[in-house]
């Protein structure tokens, strides 16, 4: 007799759909009401349609625009926020020791839970946006203005940013084995990049002439949310078309013709990258021990990677904190750091983060034992980073482009700018480097800012001060930028080589007048304007919106002035503010140029003196102002400074009368 039992063999799965759909179930309440939020706009648009607003009945090319204005704009924000959500609720079972060990116990391999999890978390992600999709092309639809490519586009957009966020939530929920934690360490990765260029060009700013602490965006490729937010972007193309009014009234419209998104192909590629993450979160998760969920960070390898970086974030923001409450403001010399203290401030607080790392990782707060090897290494790294920008062991200070490096600089100086093309302006360019090199061997003259309280025995200033900035854009479209506060003094202006000197030769020379006033320069063409007239008593106060063709009057006859030698001499020294008319007279233009890192607008201000006869003669042409009624602005003080005693000596007054 044969006793042997046939049994079934057992199936391991690759994919859950029971798991699938309890994921969808559970967690509904995420995509629902997400879902709720998304339909109200849909519906919103609907209600203003029905009713006849007549802003939203636009063309379907018009609603393409707003499609492709939300995707750029506003989807890679809610992505951001949303993913993490949809991630913390399928992952939520990796940090918790029961659930994680019972899941595991499944004949479900790793890969199989991944996929349930992984697919059913990018449900909840689309299912809003299929929700309020739906309801947007139904209204489209309806009403006339459906665009079908503008969709298929936004779509696509829409599933690359949802799959890229989702995946970089993934992965980063099975780096840490703590619910709490996950959030934080994916804010970081999305925006750690950006933070440490802008903290380290702060604290670069602290010890070097010239830097700024300003954000460059050139880390910002591993800030996804930033990178698309800059580099994303909507081209639109209008045709100016004549139109007559009900009542016979001739006036000019606008007309939307074509619509591009700009640089659509980088949410492909960042969709490769999540493609990348979900495969090492996939390599992870076959690794994970089910005995980390707890740990702040579940993967061995990157627990030193955390503890250091936690130091070194501790001390580059907490260290500059500290220094700015207990040194700057009441015993620092000047407006830079001095190394040894700001060392000293960094070490504390790096010393205190990498012990706070220390007691994350090991759940304990004994780990003082053994610990110093580390803490030394946070010691020795502070004082090494103070010293290399103290001394400027980089060069970034001393650096100056070499000429052929850079396709244009950028000039502010003596509150005018200046764009210099290589090719174009190469004289120019040349005293340009030379005034920076100059600038750069007195850096420690800029260092010391005892100048500023330098005074005569009437109590005068012995100085003048102006502000300086150089920009180069070089050639494969990085900026180099340079800002200085320079002091002026009257001996060393007239001394040879000095900076001084190479400034005011620079910018009072004929030829960049007319750079300023962008004369002969075919790329730019004045837009417009706008001028203020000022009265003593203010109520003859008057502006004027100057139109593209007032404004070509009035640049011509500033030309004039700039060839009569009339307008465009700067003096340091003297002020002549008195002598100018009450006027602000202001230029706007815009610079057609493909391919120009260069701003696409500009605009100058030019103060109007009595000397100026084409251009006040120009202005009493176009009927803006009367030379008969113009006051200067030395006028209008002494009228002020008069109302102001008249007011004072008319207080005792009526309390005598009282």
């Amino acid at each position: 007799m044969n006793w042997e039992v046939r049994t079934m063999r057992s199936k391991i799965s690759f994919f859950n759909g029971t798991l699938f759909r309890k994921n969808l179930t559970r967690f509904w309440p995420l995509w629902g009401g997400a879902s709720f939020l998304g339909a109200l706009f849909p519906l919103a648009l609907w209600l203003n349609i029905s009713r006849g607003d007549s802003f939203y009945q636009r063309t379907p090319l018009e609603y393409t625009s707003a499609y492709y204005s939300i995707l750029t704009e506003i989807v890679p924000i809610i992505c951001l926020l949303y993913a993490i959500l949809c991630a913390m609720a399928v992952w939520s079972y990796l940090y918790n020791a029961r659930s994680v060990g019972m899941l595991h116990t499944l004949p479900i391999r790793r890969e199989g839970l991944f996929a349930a999890n992984f697919l059913s978390g990018m449900a909840m992600m689309l299912i809003p946006y299929a929700v309020t999709g739906a309801l947007c092309v139904l209204v489209s639809v309806l009403y006339g203005n459906f665009e079908p490519a503008g969709l298929f586009t936004t779509i696509l957009g829409v599933l690359g940013l949802s799959f890229f966020y989702f995946a970089s939530a993934t992965c980063v929920a099975f780096v840490t084995g703590n619910l709490l934690a996950l959030p934080v360490l994916y804010f970081l990765l999305h925006f750690l990049a950006a933070a440490l260029e802008w903290i380290l060009t702060e604290l670069a700013s602290c010890f070097l002439v010239g830097v700024n602490a300003f954000y460059t965006g050139a880390s910002d490729v591993l800030s996804p949310t930033i990178h698309f937010l800059r580099h994303l972007g909507v081209d639109r193309t209008y045709e100016e078309v004549e139109r007559i009014s009900s009542n016979g009234y001739h006036y000019t419209d606008s007309v939307l013709t074509a619509v591009r998104l700009e640089n659509f192909w980088i949410i492909g590629v960042y969709a490769l990258v999540g493609a990348a993450l979900a495969a090492i979160a996939l390599a992870l998760y076959r690794r994970r021990r089910s005995e980390s969920a707890g740990d702040v960070v579940a993967v061995g390898w990157m627990k030193p990677l955390f503890r250091y970086g936690l130091a070194a974030t501790a001390a580059l923001v907490g260290g500059r904190a500290l220094y700015a409450l207990f040194w700057e403001d009441s015993f620092q010399n000047g407006s830079y750091a001095e190394a040894l203290p700001m060392a000293v401030c960094m070490a504390v607080a790096g010393v205190i983060g990498y012990y706070i790392a220390s007691m994350l990782l090991a759940k304990s707060l004994k780990v003082f034992r053994g610990s110093w090897i580390g803490a030394g290494a946070v010691l020795v790294a502070c004082a090494a980073l103070c010293a290399v920008l103290r001394f400027d062991l980089l060069g970034i200070e001393s650096r100056v482009p070499e000429a052929g490096t850079f396709t244009d600089v950028r000039l502010y100086a003596a509150d005018n700018s200046y764009t210099l093309c290589t090719g174009e302006d190469d004289a120019l360019i040349s005293d340009v480097l030379a005034l920076h090199r100059a600038v750069i061997h007195e850096a420690e003259r800029l260092r010391d800012t005892s100048w500023r309280h330098e005074t005569t025995e009437d109590g005068k200033l012995l100085y003048a001060r102006t502000y300086m900035t150089l920009t180069y854009t070089l050639e494969n479209g990085r900026e180099v930028r340079r800002s200085y506060d320079l002091p002026l003094t009257k001996e060393r202006m007239a001394e040879e080589g000095t900076y001084e000197q190479l400034l005011d030769q620079l910018v009072n020379q004929q030829v960049m007048k007319e750079k300023r006033l962008h004369l002969n320069d075919s790329r730019y063409t004045v837009s417009g304007g706008s001028l203020w007239r000022y009265t003593p008593d203010g109520a003859g106060d008057e502006g004027f919106d100057l139109n593209s063709r007032e404004a070509k009057t009035i640049l011509e006859a500033v030309g004039q002035d700039v060839q009569s030698g009339n307008w465009g001499d700067v003096t340091w020294f003297d002020s002549d503010r008195d002598s100018a008319y009450a006027l602000e007279l202001s230029l706007y233009f815009d610079r057609r140029e493909e391919n120009s890192r260069v701003p696409a607008s500009d605009q100058i201000s030019i103060t109007v003196r009595p000397k100026m006869v084409h251009t006040l003669d120009c202005l009493d042409a176009l009927g803006l102002i009367d030379r008969n009624e113009l006051f200067t602005w030395g006028q209008l003080d002494a009228y002020n400074d008069a109302e102001v005693q008249y007011t004072e000596m008319a207080v005792p007054v009526e309390e005598m009368k009282r």
